[in-house]
Order: structure tokens, then sequence, then C-alpha cells
């Protein structure tokens, strides 16, 4: 995402407010931005817009329909909305969504249908409001869940579809083994155990360093992320070579695989501990929030007696891996730096989290493995209460 045109954006924006006329706007910040349009939408490479006109901010007015929205959603899809006296931007991505309203019976996974209004954009995600100062960062929460992890979220919630899991909910004995995790990760974080993984993983690391790097000029946020993480932690020899190969331009485009749906990408027995480790790529120079985890696998995989959830994150700057570090999830700034996206995985679930990526850059320059357990302690005990 190109910072710096979504600011130039917000500024030439600011010089219009007084011509209240959505036409009129548009057609200026088209020419000032070399916008292309199709149909109701103006766009560039880096960013996508719809101009609507209304007397106040909560508006109702129809946007997009769903299936054009897709075709913009992996930049910042951004609603002018021009109102007397001044013009104010919402994003629109389908994070940003909270359910489709015009013609959406029919709305599947496979048959995307119907429209959305301005009502149906959410004003606050994460406890951060949708306005002008916030897109970039809205954004970059955003990008890493795409349209694809969208769309089921919004096809339950058009069609009120009754949803078949359930929230972890611990008995007494999982409970206790929950709340003792911050002390088991503090106590793990000075064992040989700990030295153990964090060796393995660095050195899986160094032997296919060329091919992370290869990996890292990806595009696609989420295919490169998959990518680099199976090379790191994936056990199918035949599926490495594969991508290694794809990677060296020996085979036409990245294989088609899929990562098992669990907590971490390596799981390690060490008998005292059981650890389940999340690998996370930082490309140094991009603004972007890696996801996260899933608050009930979380939840749920913390209440073994011996398990440890940890992260291992690999820094990767224009020429070289930076630095890779390998930390708990209660590690002090990593948990300050955590996002609770309730609303995005649907009913029924506590949601999913994002990590702040300032924080990761942080901690890959300067690794830290300091954990208040009373912090984290009621940071679990506040997650717990959100299935209430």
């Amino acid at each position: 995402m190109n910072k710096t045109r979504i600011q130039d954006l917000l500024k030439a924006l600011s010089r219009l407010s007084d011509l209240n006329n959505k036409q009129e706007v548009a057609d200026q910040i088209a020419l000032e931005f070399g916008l292309t349009k199709d149909r109701s939408v103006y766009y560039c490479k880096d960013f996508a817009l719809r101009f609507s006109a209304s007397e106040h901010e909560n508006f109702g007015n129809t946007v997009l329909s769903l299936s054009t929205l897709q075709k913009y959603d992996d930049v910042p899809f951004i609603v002018v909305l021009v109102m007397p006296g001044q013009i104010k931007c919402l994003l629109a991505n389908s994070t940003l969504l909270k359910k489709i309203s015009h013609s959406s019976q029919e709305l599947r996974i496979n048959n995307i249908r119907g429209s959305f209004n301005g009502s149906d954009i959410l004003r606050v995600l994460s406890g951060i409001s949708n306005e002008d100062a916030n897109l970039v960062k809205l954004f970059n929460i955003h990008e890493v869940v795409g349209f694809d992890e969208n769309l089921p979220r919004l096809v339950e919630n058009t069609n009120n579809i009754v949803p078949s899991g359930k929230p972890f909910s611990p008995d007494k004995n999982e409970l206790k083994n929950l709340l003792l995790a911050p002390e088991r990760a503090l106590k793990f974080l000075s064992s040989k155990e700990y030295k153990g993984l964090n060796r393995e993983l660095d050195g899986k690391v160094s032997e296919f360093k060329n091919e992370i790097m290869l990996a890292a000029m990806i595009e696609n946020v989420n295919v490169r992320g998959r990518v680099i993480e199976y090379l790191i932690a994936g056990e199918d020899k035949s599926l490495i070579q594969e991508i290694i190969s794809a990677l060296q331009g020996d085979r036409h485009g990245i294989p088609a695989f899929k990562t098992d749906n669990q907590l971490g990408d390596f799981i390690k027995d060490f008998n005292t501990y059981l650890t389940a480790t999340d690998v996370k790529t930082k490309i140094m120079v991009l603004s972007s929030n890696p996801k996260a985890y899933n608050i009930d696998k979380m939840l749920q995989f913390l209440s073994i007696s011996n398990s440890v959830f940890m992260f291992y994150f690999v820094g990767i700057d224009k020429v070289k891996i930076a630095d890779t570090v390998l930390v708990s999830i209660f590690e002090k700034e990593l948990l300050s730096a955590t996002i609770l996206l309730k609303h995005w995985a649907g009913r029924n679930s506590r949601g999913v989290t994002q990590f702040e990526g300032s924080a990761i850059h942080k901690l890959i320059l300067n690794p830290s493995s300091n954990i208040d357990v009373a912090a984290s302690r009621a940071f679990l005990k506040n997650v717990l209460e959100l299935a209430d």
C-alpha cells in the first residue's frame, strides 16, 4: 500500500470540501490522480474510490455490488462522502462490512450476489474509528484477511445462517491450566527446550535462506506468508521441493497447497512442554499487520497442562534476512499490540486476532522476553468473556 498516495488524496479532498457537489469532486480528483472510471468506481493501482453524496454522515445509500468490490478489495476501497461543507472518507473493504443488503437472498460462497449500503459499513473496527486519519491502519488490518476469508462471514451474517461451532468453554481444571499459562511460558523461556526449539527453527531459516528471499518478492501478502512459513515449518518434503522449484523458475507457478487449520505451524512435544509455534514473516520495509490466531483455538490449547504457545518472527529486508525472534504469545510488547477482531469470525466465536506490524518490527530488531504475568492473566480473562 502506498501511504503517501493516500495522504495526498486526503489533502486534495480537504481542499475541495466547499464544492458541495459529488460529481465536481469526483472529476477533479480523477484528473489530479489520473484515475480510470469503471461505472461508479474510480481507481488506480494504489486505491479505488466510490463517491457518494449525503446530508449526514450516517447514510443509507447503496454503495456498490459485492461482486464489483471483489475486483478492488486488494487495494484501499474508499467511500468519499460529500456532505454540505465537508468531505469524509470511509474504508469499505470487505473486512469493514457487516453484511450485504440488497438482492442478496441468493448470496453464497460460490454465488456472489447483492450490494451493500452505507449503513452496512462498520464505523469502528477493533476500537479504531473508520475515518480519514485511520484509513491506512484499517487497511493494514484488512489486507491480510482479504476477500476470500471475509466472504463466509458475510454469507452467514446476511442470510442469518445458524453457525455450527461454539466457543470453547473450559471446565474447572482446564480454566486452572489456562490461567497458569503465562507462568508456564515464563519458565519455558529459560529452559533447554526453548533453546532447542529456537535452534531448530533458525536452522530451517539458514537452510532455505535463498528461497525465503525469493519468496519475499511475491506481491500477494497471503501467498508470500504461506510459502515462507511452509519452507520453515512444513513437513512434506516433496511439496517443499515443488515450492523451491517454482521459486527458482523451474516450474510454472507456486503449487496449490493447504496448510492445516491448527493453532501453530510447528508442533513439538518435549514431554515437559507441549509447544505450538506459529511462524510469521515481516517484510521490514512494509507496513502490515500479520494474522495472529483464532482466540478459541488459543484458549483450548493453553488449557492443556503443559502447553506453551510461541511465535517465531522472521524479519526480511531488501537484500537479506534481517533477524529472527522466538517469543511467547504473552511477551509484553506483543500482548499490547494484539488486535481483537471480534466481529470477523462470525457468531458463536470469540473471533480472531492480528498483531500491529510496528511492534513486530521492534521485536525483531530488539528481541525481548518480558512477560507480565498479571497482565497476561487479565488478557486471558478478558478474551474468555468475549463469548458472553
